[in-house]
């Protein structure tokens, strides 16, 4: 599903600049959960969001479902992400006034659908999750796990082939943390592709294959 090809990534620093990423090769297959490691500045975060089109190589290529990620001008990047791409950040990024169906709902919000439909597609990714009945919920009145359950159901809610995650449970505390990548064990099971930045073991353990990086170089893949 994903391949990658000399990827690199410069970036600049006083007169030069610092090579956060050098010549990554790697493949992530349809149904695979993979976790990326490493310690902090290995690169592993850049390696995510060039993977999932949010940060463009120095030199290198994504390749997507057959799909050259960076032959895309931005507009046909940014599409390609809506429709595709799953994402799930260690900060949950909710919006405080909306309810936990709208949050959920406002990946739909340029998709040519009626309301009603956007609606029911929230409401089934709030129930994956383990959230139904709490829909009118604003965030302030979830926990913190409940927060990043609706975080998931967002990034899910367009049914995305992979569904990419930064950290998700840096904010938890560790029985919340468990029931979280439990969940990402079940969607795995589902069927869902997973790409996974974490620097917990733990959590490394959920997934089928770990990808270590050192210094912007593939340790283990």
């Amino acid at each position: 599903m994903i391949t990658t090809t000399n990827l690199t990534k410069q970036y600049p620093s006083g007169e030069g600049s610092v090579a956060a990423l050098q010549g990554i090769d790697l493949t992530v297959d349809t149904g695979e959960f993979v976790c990326i490691m490493g310690q902090s500045g290995s690169g592993k975060s850049t390696l995510l969001t060039i993977l999932g089109g949010m940060c463009r190589p120095s030199t290198g290529q994504v390749t997507v479902n057959e799909i050259p990620l960076y032959n895309l001008d931005d507009d046909g990047l940014a599409d390609f992400r809506a429709r595709n791409f799953g994402f799930v950040f260690q900060s949950f990024h909710l919006v405080p006034y909306l309810t936990a169906e709208e949050n959920v709902m406002l990946p739909l919000a340029p998709l040519a659908m009626p309301a009603a439909e956007k609606r029911l597609m929230a409401r089934e990714a709030l129930e994956q999750v383990g959230l139904g009945g709490k829909e009118q919920r604003l965030p302030n009145k979830l926990s913190g796990g409940e927060q990043e359950r609706v975080a998931i159901a967002r990034a899910i809610v367009n049914r995305p082939s992979i569904l990419f995650a930064d950290e998700p449970t840096g904010n938890l505390d560790s029985a919340t943390s468990d029931q979280v990548m439990a969940l990402f064990s079940r969607l795995h099971q589902a069927g869902q592709t997973i790409v996974m930045v974490t620097h917990n073991p733990e959590n490394g353990s959920y997934a089928q294959r770990t990808i270590r990086l050192k210094d912007g170089l593939v340790q283990q893949a």
